[in-house]
């Protein structure tokens, strides 16, 4: 591929059979997605890019049927483009005409290549003639049939994310104080009020959990140890897992009486455990600078 051209999926396929989770799982990757662009304006649209747009360098177009002039103009425009040093790969997603007749059932949309509901099984054929051509020039084929929406995006995600799995998770771990209420971002939380409190040891009240003398004080306890040795354990048997449902974005929310002291600590520790483990991980104190 010439350098400093953008990589292009197109992402096609018969009506019904995941283009729109397909555009949202290249989104969530990092890929600059756009839906139903015309064919005629690709170029224009590649040659913009290039030259005014140069951190846009992966990018996604969801085409089908409806872009009247797709089938007309696409092998000529694919091959043009190509020649001129930019590389395509042909996403092509499809499913049984059952498949495909049950889902517009559930959504109760009109098929674009169809007159009527009645017509139904008439267009999803008529569809599937037209887009043979495409479909062999594919350069991935996806049966959706038997997919779930999440194993649609894992899919995708495994074959086009330059991520590595835990790159694909970004956690946040966040500490917090139960008198000020709960934080609604939380995905989990952790009540660790059954710790010893250094509140009430005069010399380290006025000081928080990001103190060297609080700290040392919290981390003394075995019991601190066990707690955080089990959690962070259970924590790497799960994670993987949501990475698998295709979760971006998940909030560890500890919680101590005021937020100050426990619960900075020990968020403080749970992040680096799972950092140690190449896990993106920022941190976030809600309260601790609250009386």
């Amino acid at each position: 591929m010439t350098t400093g051209k953008p990589h292009v999926v197109v992402v096609t396929g018969l009506s019904g059979s995941g283009k729109s989770t397909a555009i949202k799982a290249f989104e969530d990757i990092g890929y600059f997605c756009i839906d139903n662009l015309p064919v005629p304006l690709l170029g224009s649209f590649l040659s913009l890019c290039e030259k005014d747009m140069p951190d846009i360098n992966r990018i996604a177009l969801g085409i089908d049927i409806r872009e009247r002039s797709f089938l007309k103009d696409y092998d000529l425009i694919f091959t043009n483009l190509e020649n001129s040093g930019y590389r395509f790969e042909i996403l092509f997603l499809e499913a049984d005409d059952n498949v495909l007749q049950r889902r517009y059932s559930q959504t109760r949309r009109v098929h674009p290549a169809a007159e009527s509901e009645s017509r139904l099984l008439n267009a999803i054929h008529h569809e599937r003639e037209q887009l043979a051509a495409l479909r062999n020039r594919a350069s991935w084929l996806i049966d959706t049939g038997a997919f779930s929406v999440h194993q649609l995006k894992q899919s995708i995600t495994r074959r086009f994310s330059h991520l590595k799995d835990k790159e694909q998770l970004s956690i946040q771990v966040l500490s917090f104080g139960y008198k000020y209420g709960l934080p609604f971002e939380a995905d989990l939380v952790i009540d660790v009020r059954f710790l010893p409190n250094p509140y009430f040891i005069d010399e380290l009240k006025s000081h928080d959990g990001s103190t060297e003398c609080v700290r040392d004080w919290v981390l003394q306890w075995p019991a601190v140890h066990q707690f955080l040795s089990d959690y962070c354990a259970l924590m790497l048997k799960l994670l993987p897992s949501y990475v698998e449902e295709g979760k971006r974005y998940l909030t560890i929310a500890v919680g101590c009486t005021g937020g100050k002291h426990r619960s900075v600590v020990i968020a403080d520790q749970i992040a680096g455990m799972l950092r140690r483990n190449s896990y993106y991980i920022s941190v976030f104190h809600r309260d601790i600078h609250l009386e």
